[in-house]
């Protein structure tokens, strides 16, 4: 049989406390993958770098400007309405609690996640190979299952017909959908079962029964949420992570067993930028350096004599003018310039993005299609100050420093949706707050453009092929092609 592929998500998993708890002793199990496959410290995250966003472009091989999903949070044009998949349930009670919970529970998958592009679980499916999707927010498949919704829930009208969600085949989401027969970890206070643990309990029952489909993506969020508040270096999650890695290598006769007939893939969604401990320096309060201009209110919505709406993802943030005449794009930008904690402000006029720094001088303007080639072989037409997003280019050829591949995940990100917005992203230090918004003031937080939220590790087991390029964007195709080379491998074996 050919092997079977099991990709781990780990949310804010970054290399160098990765590599600290190794060296410490504390991470056994990832020590184990890492030494027997190949480690990529490196890979290159989507943009904006939260999870929704993200694990659109793996499962999609696409950035947002394909898959449709702009953040975690963004103004839905059409609609004239804030979208918020999760930031805090502060955000989400203001703009009306049983809206985002539809849009998280159901519209994210079925209607936001464009149809115009498949995901790896239909592609799959269109070969005839099953998959397996567990805790993945992203998990759009070619499959109905049915969604087991508290009671209270169902009493509201946009839950009486929305009972059924298109995922993989075999379909894990918390306690709304599992695959196993335990109903633990499961409650309100285990956030629902989004957690490790039963994300763990998930992908051993399918081991312990023999299930495993073909491929199989299992998500790992418990982690996050203690980088926020320790930093990126913490190592407490990396071990805690760890413990349930080895129960996960336990369910074979030996670890080495484990190997055989899998390949493993282990990975970050984002990384993390550490946050100043000064609360009045740490946190750029968007509607104060925005003043005087009216900025829309989460519980009143769209108002006539609203200016702009905010929709901030930690780190960086989406500007909306609803008004062009009285709150132009150029003269927001020029305001945010004034501030040394934003380093990169970038806007679109016509099919030509526009760069400037609160950090840097000058102006960067670039569009796809031009004659230099960056290192991923995209072609660009650039022009103007280089240093603003820290590029080199030398004999024609693009290189990439505290930006890694900025001009295709920043043009993405401003064609990603409908609107007039600009897009601002903090320097390391800081982060940006709106009305509500979480803070992480001397922890760590992402969301933004740098290589510190940016730069994800990979450790791969099983296969001496690697991704073309070292890409979220690039491991669908990737893992597509290994199932290729098995049916081949298979094809010629048979004679």
């Amino acid at each position: 049989m050919p092997k079977r592929i099991i990709l781990l998500i780990i949310d804010s998993l970054m290399y160098p406390a990765l590599e600290k708890a190794v060296g410490e002793g504390t991470a056994p199990a990832f020590q184990f993958f890492m030494e027997k496959g190949a480690v990529y410290p490196n890979v290159v995250t989507s943009f904006p770098t939260m999870s929704v966003t993200v694990d659109s472009s793996l499962l999609t091989g696409v950035y947002a400007d394909v898959h449709r999903v702009p953040g975690l949070v963004w103004f839905h044009d059409e609609e004239k309405r804030l979208i918020n998949y999760g930031s805090h349930v502060r955000e989400l009670w203001k703009l009306g609690l049983l809206r985002a919970i539809d849009d998280m529970l159901y519209r994210l998958n079925n209607e936001h996640l464009s149809q115009s592009i498949a995901t790896i679980h239909e592609e799959l499916a269109a070969k005839g190979k099953e998959s397996a999707s567990i805790n993945v927010l992203l998990y759009r498949g070619n499959t109905d299952h049915p969604l087991r919704l508290p009671a209270l829930l169902t009493l509201f009208k946009p839950f009486r017909t929305r009972r059924k969600t298109q995922g993989a085949r075999l379909f894990t989401y918390g306690s709304f959908a599992r695959i196993g027969p335990s109903k633990q970890n499961g409650h309100f206070w285990q956030r629902y079962g989004f957690n490790n643990r039963f994300s763990v309990q998930e992908l051993i029952h399918l081991i312990r029964t023999d299930r495993l489909p073909p491929f199989t993506i299992v998500y790992f969020p418990d982690m996050d949420k203690m980088v926020h508040k320790h930093g990126p270096m913490d190592t407490k999650g990396i071990a805690q992570t760890d413990k349930q890695l080895q129960a996960i290598l336990n369910c074979y006769p030996s670890w080495e067993e484990a190997l055989r007939d899998q390949c493993w893939m282990i990975i970050g969604d984002n990384g993390q930028a550490p946050i100043r401990a000064d609360r009045n320096k740490a946190l750029i309060d968007l509607r104060r350096l925005l003043q005087p201009h009216k900025v829309m209110a989460l519980k009143r919505g769209v108002q006539n004599d609203d200016e702009l709406v905010l929709a901030v993802n930690e780190r960086m943030a989406f500007i909306y003018t609803l008004d062009p005449q009285r709150a132009p794009l150029v003269k927001l930008a020029e305001v945010l310039q004034q501030d040394d904690r934003i380093d990169v402000i970038a806007w679109l006029e016509g099919n030509i993005a526009h760069v400037i720094s609160g950090v840097r001088g000058g102006k960067l303007m670039f569009r796809p299609g031009g004659a230099q080639i960056d290192e991923y072989e995209q072609r660009w037409d650039v022009q103007g100050e280089l240093g603003v997003l820290d590029l080199t280019i030398s004999s024609g050829r693009i290189s990439y420093g505290d930006y890694p591949d900025a001009l295709a995940r920043l043009y993405s990100s401003l064609t990603s949706h409908r609107g007039a917005f600009l897009i601002a992203s903090a320097a390391p230090g800081f982060e940006f707050i709106g009305e509500g918004s979480p803070t992480h003031v001397g922890g760590a937080s992402h969301g933004a453009l740098h290589r510190h939220d940016s730069l994800i590790p990979m450790i791969v087991t099983g296969t001496n092929s690697a991704p073309k390029h070292l890409r979220v964007i690039d491991l669908k195709e990737w893992i597509l092609s290994l199932f290729e080379e098995e049916s081949d491998e298979t094809r010629r074996s048979n004679g």
